[in-house]
């Protein structure tokens, strides 16, 4: 109700009896909803009080690993992508470290410009090792997300653990999207491992700061985690 806009920031919501009529449930599950979204940050209230909107829905938290195209969708934006290179090349030497391969060892190196209803929103960089990466040359990286393709292939992406930082934008990343050189640009760098804890990907993204936000929603039961948000309103694009 609320991603749909019939609930909005300042509303309060239905009572308990209104919910478990219009979802058929029993008041438990009701309830445990709606507590979980106090503790996400988008009601208050509470303790025999009317709970009231405060935000939007329109978030990914990084407590869930989701890809670009997952979030887009979430969102009711279109998610779009142009490979602009998928290669097998010698790793770093910190890179094939940390995947625990042998100096010089080849990994996978992929770059793309992901779009947002088709306009450009983020550069993709992403290094996988040989027996992840592998995955990729038999799959059109212009027509999809590559996660849903490696999941789909059996590879478990499981935990990402995900640095924020900005930087300005170097000559060829603005050229990519289409800003000056130096532009200040948001950056998520992210190390994916399965649940072993082996390391499958060290990524980049770097996404226009009108494009997207990194937001923490915190309550007073505790931090709700990092959010993105859309920053451009998405019925008017």
């Amino acid at each position: 109700m609320i991603t749909s806009g019939e609930l909005r920031p300042g509303d309060p919501i239905p009572s308990e009896a209104e919910l478990c009529r219009r979802f058929n449930s029993s008041r438990s599950p009701v309830r445990q909803a709606v507590t979980a979204l106090r503790h996400e940050g988008l009601l208050s209230g509470g303790q025999g009080r009317r709970s009231i909107v405060q935000s939007r829905a329109s978030s990914q938290s990084f407590t869930t690993l989701l890809s670009f195209t997952e979030w887009c969708r979430s969102i009711g934006a279109v998610p779009g992508q142009r490979t602009l290179e998928l290669a097998r090349r010698p790793g770093e030497d910190e890179v094939t470290a940390s995947f625990d391969l042998e100096p010089g060892s080849s990994v996978v190196e992929v770059l793309r410009l992901r779009t947002m209803d088709g306009a450009p929103a983020m550069l993709e960089r992403a290094v996988f090792p040989p027996e992840v990466g592998r995955h990729l040359f038999d799959f059109d990286t212009d027509t999809g997300s590559i996660y849903e393709h490696l999941t789909g292939q059996g590879v478990e992406l499981y935990r990402a653990e995900n640095r924020i930082d900005a930087l300005g934008a170097p000559d060829a990343d603005a050229d990519q999207l289409g800003v000056a050189p130096g532009a200040p640009l948001l950056r998520v760098q992210r190390r994916t491992s399965d649940p072993r804890g082996r390391l499958l990907e060290i990524a980049d993204d770097r996404y226009l700061p009108d494009r997207a936000a990194f937001t923490v929603v915190n309550t007073r039961s505790g931090a709700a985690g990092l959010s993105r948000f859309p920053t451009t309103d998405r019925t008017a694009s």
